[in-house]
């Protein structure tokens, strides 16, 4: 499975963004795909995933009511749905790939895209 993760940017508090993770390889619906990111100097975090065809989520608290996190199977696209985001959600985002459900660690997941940064000016 590869993935190219896309959408970053600059973005002023309260803004939203959309990334996209597209896969490409096996068919990435048999996988869980998460979001995590990482801020600078801070360890790589959780964010949401999304297993089962898209029929199951899970998030992170820091993106519960904000984030959304979809599946488009004919795409073989997965897509992170950030609104009312604030300076601390900047960091550089990453999609990845695995097959333990709804994963929350990143020894989980088997394979990474290459990140996407994500500022968000105060």
């Amino acid at each position: 499975v590869q993935l190219q993760a896309s959408g970053g940017g600059l973005v002023q508090a309260g803004g939203s963004l959309r990334l996209s993770c597209a896969a490409s390889g096996r068919t990435a619906s048999r996988y869980t795909t998460g979001w995590f990111r990482q801020a600078p100097g801070k360890e790589r975090e959780f964010v949401a995933a999304i297993c089962c065809g898209g029929s199951s989520t899970n998030y992170a608290s820091a993106a519960k009511g904000r984030f959304t996190i979809t599946r488009d199977n004919g795409k073989n696209t997965v897509y992170l749905q950030m609104n009312s985001l604030k300076p601390e959600d900047t960091a550089v985002y990453y999609c990845a790939a695995g097959t333990d459900p709804l994963a929350t660690m990143t020894r989980r997941y088997d394979y990474w895209g290459q990140g996407t940064l994500v500022t968000v000016s105060s």
